[in-house]
């Protein structure tokens, strides 16, 4: 492993590849980071959260914003988004992890900032939904998970979000209560 570095003294922050090889941990407060150098990983995420209360919120005008401004936070923070879609009431990411980066972390920067962004340019009391579903995807998966996501609109003159939400947590084989999948 490389050697201490108190984050408070470097900016590494503006150097995204060296941020995607740190492994960050705390002492008595302050934050220092190791270089994880010979670590490679490949960790795609298709994410999917919705509006609260799955409100008709983003309009079509919206849309092609939300979804670039969704990209553009994951580039600012260090990972990367290949695709995001969705439709008035919920979105769809498919987002490119490092290893330095949990899941977790990552939507909430993606859900706090685009949330704050919608209510400052489109709509006002914009608000996602609490949580969020997240199922990986193997690399042989990415074409056709892109593919899906740019669908959406099409998809959903079909199947609702309800529909489509629940199929994936079937798919997935995640255990779920339906009296708690909505918020």
């Amino acid at each position: 492993m490389g050697h201490p570095v108190r984050l408070n003294q470097h900016p590494i922050w503006d150097n995204i590849l060296l941020r995607e090889r740190l492994f960050l941990f705390t002492i008595c407060g302050l934050f220092y980071a190791f270089t994880v150098s010979h670590t490679y990983v490949c960790s795609l995420v298709h994410c999917v959260f919705s509006t609260k209360n799955r409100r008709n919120l983003i309009s079509p005008e919206a849309q092609p914003d939300l979804w670039s401004f969704l990209g553009g936070i994951a580039r600012k923070n260090g990972f990367k988004a290949l695709i995001a879609g969705g439709t008035e009431n919920h979105a769809h990411i498919l987002l490119w992890l490092p290893a330095t980066i949990a899941l977790a972390k990552a939507m909430q920067l993606v859900k706090g900032a685009s949330s704050h962004w919608m209510n400052e340019k489109h709509a006002r009391n914009f608000a996602w939904q609490e949580g969020y579903g997240a199922f990986t995807v193997g690399i042989s998966q990415k074409a056709d998970t892109i593919a899906y996501i740019r669908s959406q609109p099409e998809h959903h003159r079909k199947r609702s979000f309800e529909e489509e939400f629940v199929a994936f947590l079937k798919k997935h084989n995640v255990e779920y209560d339906p009296r708690y999948v909505w918020g």
